[in-house]
């Protein structure tokens, strides 16, 4: 018999969470299903490093040893399902190692392992074929250490259906774990993409933990009781709208401020958000305050899902290494940045000496002197900075040398100069590297512990269906009239950015619905690529959400080339929406 309501608590955002998201999710009693989300592109890399090294590893150790151990049991006893994506490049073994504590507990269990993501056998004929990064538009290169495509929803639909308790996955979309616990529940089909939209909407809200529940709100002041954070929990209907709460008596906030926050979080364009089930629509959803800590969220639409899939490729590029230091007193921003200068300086004669070639990049910053801020920073002298000094080589034996030469400075040039903390860590430098691929070259899996596995038919995709936008000139924009006063946006609007590669991703919403036109007219793509331009050196492309009266701006080649390539201090793009938030805005002057 199914049920009206299907609770689904998101209880990590990523391989490090606090375990307490796991354990007051199971001991709030008001969930059905406990899902997680580990895996970003360099915890791929670092994961098929770590199965280089031992086969029996390459899957989210925490998973098993922290979150399992606390939980299993108890969810077990309360028939909560688990779903994560914990499985990394090796799923089976996540899966023995699970079977292996639950024998420990004394627990019976039904494990299913979700198989099919990992592409790498795949990359000589892509090789031939010329294929090319989405982006860059590069070549494959040579030392590929991980290839796996973004699988969707329909294997852990078909694990469910099978039985599992417990089901994980290798790389599959954020979302995908609470839309494959929603087909399951509701039987929904996997072509009513309006609802799939929906449900793969609650997924994203659940997929970074605290940020669904109030975690990096703009108003960060208004968020009490930070030490017990609540993680979100997702009430969902068959019909595709759901509640966003927490359990009770934890801290956090769930309001349509920090709920759209979430939604705007890394989505690129809101009309055409791509998954493998579905394309996803959300410039019309609206979301309403439904009781204290209760957000109701409708609207989502969807369309046929393209007929690719996308595949996260990660490659050894040389070696990346940093090191700090503080140095405090007068100028100290200026002796820290001569501080650096120095270090490259002294190393590169060093290189020279040994016939090594110089660095592939180096990246300074002056922490503490608001660097991401550029031209907009205070112009105040300050009187402590750390030196961020970022390098990257092709040779270890250099990037060693490099290391060796940060803690002289300590004895060597700038009068205050302390806080060395070691020797810096010379490690691989991994990067990524996105493609296309046609769904019919990859075969999705789901094995149940102990049975045979069992092939899952994902339909390929086509043309999608054409859905009504809400171009720009539909939308009204309105510079103040008459007297007028400047303020920073942060009085009109809350933000949240984050990254995709090399993209900064900045999500706007208007505290006021009635502050929008004003917002539009001012926050033009123009004006916002001038505010950024010391960082963003791409194009800056404004996108509309009606619904939620928010903006999203997407701004290429923002990251000095992107997570794991860029030797910046901020290589996510955490800091971009700060900046965006100091911008100037004119407004009348009797605005309240």
């Amino acid at each position: 018999m199914r049920k009206d309501i299907v609770s689904i608590g998101g209880a990590s955002g990523f391989w490090g969470d606090s375990v307490t998201g796991p354990m007051q999710l199971v001991a709030s009693g008001r969930i059905d299903f406990l899902v997680f989300d580990y895996l970003a592109e360099l915890t791929m890399s670092l994961l098929a490093s770590a199965r280089v090294k031992d086969p029996a590893l390459g899957y989210a150790t925490d998973f098993v040893s922290v979150a399992m151990r606390a939980v299993l049991k108890e969810a077990m006893a309360k028939n909560i399902r688990i779903i994560a994506n914990a499985g990394g490049v090796n799923p089976r073994g996540c899966a023995a190692a699970l079977q292996t504590l639950a024998d420990e507990l004394g627990v019976q269990v039904r494990i299913a392992v979700v198989e099919g993501d990992d592409v790498l056998p795949l990359l000589p004929a892509l090789r031939d074929e010329g294929v090319r990064e989405l982006q860059s538009g590069q070549p494959l290169p040579d030392k590929v250490v991980s290839a796996n495509a973004y699988l969707g929803a329909l294997p852990i639909k078909a694990a469910l259906d099978a039985g599992a308790q417990v089901v994980i996955t290798g790389r599959c979309v954020d979302s995908a774990v609470t839309l494959g616990a929603l087909m399951h529940s509701f039987g929904w089909a996997a072509d009513d993409y309006d609802i799939l939209a929906a449900g793969s909407l609650a997924g994203h809200i659940l997929e970074c933990g605290c940020q669904g529940a109030g975690g990096l709100h703009t108003d960060w002041e208004d968020v009490p009781d930070w030490a017990h954070s609540g993680y979100p929990v997702a009430e969902c209907r068959a019909d595709g709208s759901f509640t966003v709460t927490k359990p009770a008596g934890t801290g956090g906030l769930v309001t349509p401020a920090t709920v759209g926050e979430q939604l705007l979080y890394e989505i690129g364009d809101p009309a055409s958000y791509v998954l493998p089930d579905v394309v996803c629509d959300f410039t019309q959803v609206t979301m309403v305050q439904d009781g204290e800590h209760r957000v109701e969220v409708r609207g989502a639409r969807g369309r046929a899902p393209t007929p690719d899939y996308k595949v996260s490729a990660t490659y050894a590029d040389g070696y990346r290494a940093s090191g700090q230091l503080t140095v405090v007193g007068f100028d100290a921003d200026r002796k820290a940045l001569r501080t650096a200068e120095a270090i490259l300086e002294r190393t590169r004669g060093l290189f020279r000496k040994l016939g090594l070639p110089d660095y592939s990049a180096t990246h300074i910053e002056t922490l503490g002197s608001a660097f991401l801020f550029g031209p907009h920073q205070p112009a105040a002298p300050r009187f402590e900075s750390v030196m961020w000094l970022a390098v990257s080589h092709s040779n270890k034996q250099a990037l060693e040398l490099f290391a060796r030469e940060i803690a002289p400075a300590a004895t060597s040039w700038a009068p205050g100069t302390t806080g060395a903390g070691g020797r810096p860590h010379v490690a691989p430098s991994i990067k990524q590297f996105a493609l296309l691929l046609d769904k019919g070259r990859v075969q999705p899996r789901v094995t149940l512990l102990g049975g045979e596995a069992t092939d899952v038919s994902v339909a390929i995709g086509g043309a999608p269906l054409e859905l009504e936008s809400v171009p720009d000139a539909h939308l009204p924009s309105a510079l103040p009239t008459g007297a007028t006063r400047t303020v920073p946006l942060i009085e009109l609007a809350y933000a949240r950015s984050g990254d995709k590669g090399d993209t900064s991703n900045v999500g706007v919403i208007a505290r006021r619905a009635e502050d929008l036109p004003l917002l539009r007219a001012q926050l033009t793509e123009e004006a916002v690529a001038s505010h950024l331009a010391h960082v963003v050196k791409g194009r800056v492309t404004r996108y509309e959400l009606p619904g939620i009266h928010a903006m999203n701006f997407v701004c290429e080649q923002a990251l000095g080339g992107g997570g794991m390539a860029s030797l910046r201090n901020d290589a996510l793009g955490k800091g971009m929406a700060q900046v965006l938030l100091a911008m100037p805005v004119r407004v009348p002057a009797d605005h309240p």
